[in-house]
This record gives structure tokens, sequence and C-alpha cells, in this order.
């Protein structure tokens, strides 16, 4: 039997049809916009690869839009297709079965089912992304991180791939806190898989919890190659690069990044909404005025009202429809979250806990009910790792919820989480974090130390 770049089998019928497969597998580990090219020919030369099927259904899905799912469906049904008729490996039948438990309503049932491939094939660097990818999405670090240890002895230096898993593993370490090593496992993914985004993002990240602007802004800079010809994802890297001169005070250069890089195209990928709705919030939180930045999205987000895929997602168009004033659309929301609160599944209980107290939280603050707002978000933190988004991607939020609490006056509240999120930090005192110390002092007339 055949076996791919992961040494893994595959039951591909032709050189060609493995040589596209391979390639497809090192583009979707380095965020390659060639992805779904490569994957289109696979199945094109062999339409009756089962694990391709699988993996279109499952690629699909973790773009959380509503309209995916039918392509999900569609390629379900080809790949149960492709198994009646032909002799599935015990790897393809699990990519099904991950396929169906997330159509089902189950992300993580579509996890385990990964899990199981890696049981027998943990060199299987494109499985283990993938349950990476969807740990991501449920907002599940410490399962990332035990996912990729489990499988790092079976991927030496000597492993095609190994760059690639050991970008994987520095996020898992980064997102539990452990930043030192986080640093030095990313550069050295970096070593061997110079165009992995993901890698590069994760020693970003670091900078960012540790409150080093200049060395993070350095990284991104000199690295340039490991990101800019990713697919949507270079533009969340450039919203890293953003983050990083916001922390050194840079406001008109951040924004800057908003206009030529990070909204370069005006795309609606929820991820590329998360960048630019998160990056206007903090510039207001800092009293800089974003303009009419705030109406393009509005428009997309409103659209996206009856989405429900990803909770994390959902909270970000509720920014953009704040921001932009569009106050029936945002009360929309609010009833689309009511019903979907009762509904079963990963992504109902998430509606329900913290999503609905996020909501109302968000809700408040647009109207500057700074009391209520305080309250409901501070009520939802204690859940919002599991909306999914990275540390620096929740943040906003958290922005949101201490600034709430000192213009409400609650100003005890507001330091314990302030102070949570300095601890958090390692004890890195961020620009954010400086200032609302500051605020806290001159309102509570006490001279800052």
């Amino acid at each position: 039997m055949k076996t791919d770049i992961c040494n893994a089998p595959v039951t591909l019928d032709t050189a060609a049809a493995l040589e596209s497969w391979n390639a497809m597998v090192r583009a979707f580990l380095a965020h390659s916009p060639a992805t779904p090219q490569h994957l289109g020919a696979v199945l094109e030369a062999d339409p009756g690869f089962a694990l391709g099927h699988a993996a279109r259904g499952l690629f699909s899905l973790m773009m959380g839009r509503a309209e995916m799912w039918q392509v999900a469906e569609e390629a379900r049904r080809a790949a149960h297709f492709a198994c009646k008729n032909g002799a599935p490996n015990a790897r393809e039948r699990h990519w099904i079965d991950a396929l169906d438990a997330w159509l089902d309503n189950s992300p993580t049932g579509a996890v385990a089912a990964l899990e199981r491939v890696l049981d027998d094939l943990p060199q299987d660097t494109l499985s283990a992304k993938v349950s990476h990818a969807i740990r991501f999405i449920l907002g599940d670090p410490a399962g990332m991180r035990a996912s990729a240890e489990r499988v790092l002895p079976a991927h030496g230096p000597d492993h095609p791939l190994y760059g690639y898993l050991m970008g994987c593993y520095a996020f898992t370490l980064e997102e539990t806190g452990d930043y030192e090593a986080a640093e030095r496992t990313g550069l050295e993914g970096l070593n061997y898989a110079p165009d992995d985004a993901w890698g590069l993002h994760a020693v970003a990240h670091v900078h960012d919890m540790r409150a080093e602007p200049d060395a993070g802004i350095t990284l991104i800079e000199e690295n340039r190659s490991a990101w800019e010809g990713s697919n949507n994802f270079r533009y969340h890297v450039w919203w890293h690069k953003a983050l990083l001169h916001l922390d050194r005070g840079e406001m008109e250069v951040a924004l800057r990044l908003y206009d030529s890089q990070i909204r370069a195209d005006k795309t609606d990928d929820y991820r590329d909404i998360a960048n630019a709705t998160s990056l206007l919030m903090r510039l207001e939180l800092e009293n800089i005025d974003v303009g009419d930045r705030w109406n393009e999205l509005g428009v997309l987000a409103e659209k996206r009202i009856d989405e429900g895929c990803v909770v994390f997602a959902d909270l970000h168009y509720q920014l953009a429809l704040a921001g932009a004033h569009k106050g029936a659309a945002a009360r929309a929301m609010m009833d689309r979250f009511a019903r979907d609160a009762k509904d079963t599944g990963d992504m109902a209980s998430r509606v329900a806990d913290p999503g609905l107290s996020a909501l109302a939280g968000l809700n408040a603050f647009a109207e500057g009910r700074y009391g209520d707002a305080f309250w409901q978000l501070a009520a939802a933190r204690p859940k919002m790792q599991t909306i999914g988004g990275s540390h620096a991607q929740r943040d906003v939020f958290e922005r949101m919820t201490i600034d709430a609490g000192l213009r409400a006056g609650h100003f005890d509240a507001a330091e314990s989480i302030l102070l949570q999120r300095l601890a958090l930090r390692g004890g890195r005192e961020d620009r954010f974090a400086a200032t609302r110390f500051d605020h806290l002092s001159r309102a509570r007339r006490i001279p800052a130390q």
C-alpha cells in the first residue's frame, strides 16, 4: 500500500494523485492558498479517494460559515459512496467518522475520531494538525498540548513535516503559559519549515503575552517568508504586528496597517472580521477616532446574524454591528442566541454559556450601560476560553470588561481582573495594564507608585 508524506497509508492509485496529495498536505500545514487547488487535483485524478472527500468536508467546516455546511454534506456523501465502492483503510474510516460527528454538531466527536487515527499513526502530521485546529475552535489548549506531546516522539528531525508539528506544539506551549519553551520550540520549527506561518505566529503570541513589542515586530519583519505567501492567515500576522505597535503607543501605525494590510481585501471570512473588529475596538478603547471604518464591517456582519457556526465569530460580528450602530441587527442576534441556547450540541452549549452573557455585555457596552456591561462580561469570563481563539484574540473582551468596570466605578472588581490578566502574562505589564492601573490610582486619589 502506498504511503504519503506523513508516512501514513493512502488508497491512491496513481503517482500523480499521490504527488498532488502530498502537495496538498504541505500546503495545508503552511496555510497556503494553493491547498484547495491541490485537493481538487487529487479528487479529479482519483474520484474514489474517500480520505480526500473527508478532508474537503472537514476543511469546509473549519471555515465557520453556514453555506459551507452544504459543501461538507456533499463531501460526506461522496466519502461514504467511495467507501461503499472501495476498500477504505482505518485512517479513512476515522476521518469519515470525524466528518460525521461534526455534521452531527459534535466537533468534540470529530477530535476523538482523529485522535483514534493518531493512536495507530502518531507520525500522521495531517491528522495531528486537523485535531489541533478543531481543538483551537473549541478553546481546548490543554487538549491541544496533550495531543501534540503524544505524537512528538514520532516526529523526529528526519520527519519531512517536523517543523510544522513543532509550530503547533509551540502554540500549545504559549497558550498553556510556558512562554520560554514556546519561543524556543517555535524558532526551532522555523528552521525546519521556514514557511510555517502558524509557528511564526506562535512566537509572535509569546512576545504579545510578555509585553515585548520590539522583539515581536522584529520577529515578524525578519521572517516574512513564513507568512507573506500564506492565505488570509497573513492578515492575522499583520494584525499581530498592529497589536505590537499599539503596545508601543503607535496608534497611527496600527491604523495604517489596518487600511493597507488587515482590510486590504474586504473579505467576509470570520477570521478577517475578527482581526478587524478587535483592532478597531482596541483603538476606540484608547480614545482613537477610527472614522467610518466600522461601516463596511457592519454591512458584512448584518448578513451573518443567523450563522450560529462559531460563538467566537458571532461575538465579533456583534462588535461590528455595534460599531456600525446597527441596533436592529444587534437585537436580532440576541434573539437568535436565545433560540440557539435551547438546542443541543457543542456550539449550542457555548451559546448558552458564556455566549448569552457575553453578547448582552457587548450590547450594554455599546449603549453606554457600563455597569450592566461589566457584570454581564464578568459573568461570561469563567468560560470565555471555550469560545475558541487565543488569549490574544479574546483579550479584546477582557479589555472591554476592565474598561466597563472602570467607567462604572467598580474599581475593586476591575482591579481584580486586571491582576488576573497580569498573572496570565507572567507579571509582564503591557501598555494597557499600565494605563489602567494608573487610571485606578487616580480614581482612588492615590499617587501612582
